[in-house]
């Protein structure tokens, strides 16, 4: 029986592409005995139960202010990553149990208000010497540093650094793998606190974590655009022809376009890649939503006043630890929960960017209300 149960936990090993990321090929920081799942899969299972991928269902994705219950949060934009991002991997014969769960990890340390919200923290981080904020990084920084009390989940390496190398910000026309041990995860993993343009040069050590990067740009074009025109900011006719005419104008169109070109161009290759044509649509396109969606994400006065917000709240918990103040949340609903490990390895100013990355739109402006009422001697 054990013996039949090993075989069936290990049929999706059997056929996987001679560039595919293979399960014996895992490698976890630290060292453990595996159950009967194996390594990738048993990553999808500890992100699925972390607190940060809860937190998922109310974070942004784009849009912070705008009351559509048919929006985009942050938790469906993850989703859709991890099935277009499978799809390519199906059908290249990739390990999809290592793609699933890189995709569905990387947002994890997306904060409050979305990229805007990033954008602010990171000028608080360099202020306070913490070094630059990225949210791919700080989704790594969840899975190895916060979750589990501040122990972490002890993920393989591949996941990992696919999610740290996920920015969909950047795209390019072809995404070759480039192979790390531990330690250079690691190097390159504190570099991206130092100098801002590691970042723009990381590159995933799995071709799975290139599948999982590219399929982060396909989830969240066409989707943006269905958004965008259903909050009438702007109609699909008003997209350029030579982006339409290649990708189309619903995100259906768009996904299945780029999709099969990549398989296309892809297939018993050790690299992804795009057909000139559809990459520089993509292209196009990412410059086009940039100017009519995420450009008016937020309006000035609301970008004034979430830059406030963060400030106000950044300062406040601060405070709050310097004079140990344990009635504060950042006390009662983070620090109180952390192990000694954490809580002895951590600079005040880095346990607030952590808390305040954490938080959903509704808490970040509840905390600040209240915040705010406190400090005018109110009480809720």
């Amino acid at each position: 029986m054990e013996k039949i149960l090993e075989k069936n936990m290990e049929r999706h090993n059997i056929g996987l592409s001679p560039y595919a990321c293979k399960d014996e090929e895992a490698i976890r920081l630290n060292k453990e005995s595996e159950d009967i799942r194996s390594p990738f899969f048993h990553d999808i299972d500890r992100i699925l139960y972390t607190y940060a991928y809860i937190r998922y269902s109310d974070k942004t994705q784009v849009y912070s202010l705008k009351q559509n219950d048919h929006i985009t949060k942050r938790m469906q934009h993850a989703q859709y990553v991890s099935k277009i991002a499978r799809t390519i991997g199906r059908a290249l014969a990739l390990n999809e149990d290592l793609i699933e769960a890189a995709a569905l990890g990387h947002d994890l340390g997306h904060v409050p208000f979305g990229h805007f919200g990033e954008s602010v923290l990171n000028e608080i981080s360099l202020a306070n010497n913490e070094g630059y904020f990225n949210h791919n990084v700080e989704s790594v920084r969840v899975l190895m540093n916060l979750e589990r009390g501040g122990e972490g989940c002890n993920l393989t390496l591949q996941v990992l650094d696919a999610i740290m190398c996920h920015n969909g910000e950047f795209v390019k026309g072809k995404y070759t793998p480039k192979p790390k041990t531990k330690e250079q995860f690691l190097q390159e993993l504190e570099s991206t606190y130092k100098d801002k343009e590691v970042v723009k040069k990381l590159v995933p050590m799995t071709l799975e974590g290139c599948v999982v990067r590219i399929s982060d740009v396909i989830a969240y074009l066409g989707k943006d655009i269905d958004d965008a025109c259903m909050l009438k900011m702007f109609k699909k006719e008003d997209i350029p022809s030579e982006i339409k005419d290649v990708l189309g104008t619903k995100n259906r169109e768009i996904v299945n376009t780029i999709v099969l070109d990549i398989i296309e161009n892809s297939l018993g290759k050790p690299y992804i890649c795009l057909s000139d044509k559809v990459y520089k649509a993509i292209v196009a396109l990412k410059k086009f939503n940039y100017e009519h969606i995420y450009a008016f994400s937020l309006e000035k006065q609301e970008q004034e006043k979430v830059t406030e917000m963060f400030h106000y709240l950044f300062e406040t918990f601060l405070k709050d630890i310097e004079q140990n103040n344990e009635e504060s949340k950042i006390f009662q609903n983070f620090l109180n929960h952390k192990k000694e490990k954490y809580l002895t390895q951590t600079s005040s100013a880095r346990k607030v960017l952590d808390f305040i990355a954490g938080m959903t739109d509704e808490y970040f402006v509840n905390c600040y209300l209240e915040c705010k009422e406190k400090s005018l001697g109110y009480t809720r």
